[in-house]
């Protein structure tokens, strides 16, 4: 597999995972796919509200927004920097192979060291509580339509080839993302105003869709209208 495009190829924009700072919003982290995946899986299960008894029309009210989760199979190879070591993260990759994005990605679901000695310490001191400090928004950015706070529900990660100190040059990485709404953040948290924004863009997306109309799907006049 290879990165290069003939001349005068469109330059495709890559989707990325991006770590923001909850209460600043500074970019603390960009990991870029190397490859766009073939394919996106999206999963949303609908809030409904149970249907109390007597109240029927409860079947059609929603509580809140759906839960949605996104899979993606990512490829990483490090083959290009391999052959061309001039780039940026060649020397990086010559010596370490796939190691360090691999690390990156694994830090979205682990706490820092640090995070962990101060809640070491914090119960020592004979703390009751230790609430955990919180961790960097995770924002998945999948065109500019859509921009989404996520957590990583799931991830895997399959190496495939090494190199002759056993580091990775070939993986494959499955990644389970379940999207964060005001539900979990609230309106006011960083990632509550992303997802009001990302609804908000879909709605504008919906409303550029044009059906046909019922007479081409001989859905007619609905039973009971005039």
């Amino acid at each position: 597999m290879t990165s290069s495009f003939p001349p005068g190829t469109p330059v495709v924009q890559r989707g990325a995972l991006v770590l923001l700072d909850p209460t600043t919003g500074a970019v603390l982290r960009t990991i870029t796919l190397q490859y766009n995946p073939d394919t996106l899986t999206r999963t949303l299960q609908p809030q409904g509200v149970a249907a109390e008894a007597g109240e029927r029309s409860e079947a059609l009210r929603l509580k809140g927004p759906a839960h949605e989760t996104v899979k993606v199979d990512v490829e990483l190879n490090a083959t290009d920097q391999l052959e061309n070591p001039s780039g940026t993260d060649g020397d990086t990759v010559a010596r370490y192979g796939l190691l360090p994005v691999l690390a990156a990605l694994d830090l979205l679901v682990n706490p820092t060291t640090r995070a962990l000695l101060d809640q070491d310490s914090a119960a020592r001191t004979g703390a009751f509580e230790i609430a955990p400090m919180e961790s960097p928004l995770t924002v998945f950015v999948w065109s500019r339509d859509r921009v989404v706070p996520v957590r990583i529900t799931e991830f895997t990660v399959t190496e495939e080839d090494f190199d002759s100190q056993l580091h990775p040059i070939r993986a494959k990485v499955s990644l389970s993302l379940r999207l964060l709404t005001v539900d979990d953040l609230g309106f006011t948290h960083r990632g509550g105003v992303l997802f009001l924004a990302h609804q908000r863009r879909r709605e504008q997306l919906a409303a550029l869709y044009r059906s046909p109309g019922p007479p081409t799907t001989g859905f007619g006049t609905p039973p009971g209208g005039s």
